[in-house]
């Protein structure tokens, strides 16, 4: 069984199609899953949710997904993030909506969970730390757990000694560690951990092996697609950062 993990694509389907096709390059994934965050911040929510869907991704929501549904309050956005937010949900299609309302927090199939921010809180904790995915085990049951949220490549690996932090290294297929792991792809649409690329995962779960992986993508396509739906000029300018 392969997969490819994909996380926070934030509506960037300019983005989502590099990585899409970076994946083609590879030998064949059996599922596609997403950490949740397919919308917000970015202009093209439809089209992103349609790309998913043709791809049958195992899907889970994030706190922009639900917001944009009015499931979430957007009360807890900042005022970009915010405003991103309801220009989405006045474009998204009765389609779209209603595949973003039907997606669980927590998705559980085989030795595999995944959930966007945190197995103990799906849809908002951040887990930025050893500590926090230490405390994280006791609220999953499976082997691996999948998430997103922080937009940051990690892995969490539990032995005898604790749990060890991994900034995820892209290019690298490495062995997947014994034990229990928690595994964040990081941003395929809006990176924040200083490098620009579209970042997304590949385990190999038969193999016993994973590659974080890096895709560069258009970014000025995107950029410009957000100035012509007049979302925060900030929201577009990060991208050139990955901040």
């Amino acid at each position: 069984m392969r997969l490819a993990v994909l996380s926070d694509i934030h509506a960037n389907l300019v983005a989502l199609d590099a990585v899409l096709d970076d994946l083609a390059s590879l030998p064949p994934v059996d599922e596609l899953w997403a950490c949740g965050d397919i919308v917000g911040y970015g202009p093209q929510p439809n089209e992103v949710i349609e790309r998913l869907r043709e791809r049958d991704a195992r899907a889970v929501m994030g706190n922009h997904d639900g917001a944009a549904v009015g499931l979430v309050d957007v009360a807890w956005f900042n005022d970009a993030a915010a405003a991103a937010i309801r220009w989405t949900a006045e474009v998204l299609t009765a389609e779209s909506r209603e595949y973003l309302a039907a997606l669980p927090e927590r998705r559980i199939e085989g030795e595999l969970t995944a959930v966007h921010g945190s197995p103990r809180d799906p849809i908002w904790e951040y887990v930025t730390s050893a500590a926090i995915a230490a405390a994280s085990l006791g609220a999953f049951e499976t082997r691996i757990c999948l998430f997103g949220h922080t937009h940051y490549p990690m892995l969490y690996a539990q032995d005898d000694d604790g749990v060890h932090e991994t900034v995820g290294a892209p290019g690298i297929t490495s062995a997947l560690p014994g034990g229990r792991l928690m595994l964040n792809p990081g941003s395929v649409g809006q990176p924040r951990d200083g490098n620009p690329a579209s970042a997304y995962l590949v385990v190999d779960l038969d193999a016993q092996a994973l590659e974080f992986r890096l895709v560069p993508y258009d970014i000025e396509r995107t950029q410009a697609l957000m100035r012509e739906a007049r979302l925060p000029t900030w929201l577009a300018e990060r991208l050139d950062h990955g901040r």
